[in-house]
């Protein structure tokens, strides 16, 4: 294995204070690692699936942007956006560069809303979700943490089969 192929694993957070803080450091630890996939893919191997479903990486990456928009944008915050598209999706204009700019954009607006969050207890201002219910910050960040770190574990798969990478 080549030390292209050879990424560096990176190790969990050690961060063990306040709950909100924990759960922030988790859930940028499985964002990084995601997109950390995606980087250095070209066009073809990252909208390539090596999977009969017809993921991609290219396809989480989108996937993951709109369920941050989703959840934290749309749902808790109640913003005036369009309801997100959750597919994995990938169009002719998409490409490593723009999706990963609109995920670490959209990652940068949930974290916005995460930190002005002062109680975690608190409610979304939308029912979301397959229930349509109204969930908690907290569910929502544990929620997130879970879809993000399941999809990253599905992008390791993908980037290993795209050139070999391993490695977060």
């Amino acid at each position: 294995m080549t030390e292209t192929q050879r990424r560096r694993d990176t190790s969990p957070p050690g961060t063990d204070s306040d709950e909100k803080s924990t759960l922030l450091a988790f859930l940028d630890y499985v964002r990084e690692s995601v997109a950390s996939k995606a980087q250095g893919l070209d066009d073809g191997q990252g909208r390539t699936s090596g999977v009969p479903s017809g993921t991609s990486v290219f396809g989480l990456v989108k996937h993951l942007t709109s369920a941050e928009l989703y959840w934290f944008v749309w749902a808790f915050a109640g913003a005036d956006i369009g309801q997100p598209d959750l597919s994995m999706d990938i169009s002719e204009g998409d490409s490593a560069d723009s999706l990963l700019a609109a995920y670490r954009s959209a990652i940068e607006r949930s974290s916005e809303i995460i930190k002005g969050c002062d109680d975690l207890d608190r409610s979304c201002a939308r029912a979301a979700g397959k229930a349509k219910a109204v969930r908690s910050m907290r569910w929502v960040l544990v929620h997130m943490i879970e879809e993000t770190a399941r999809h990253a574990g599905h992008a390791d798969i993908l980037r290993e089969q795209a050139d070999g990478s391993t490695g977060r």
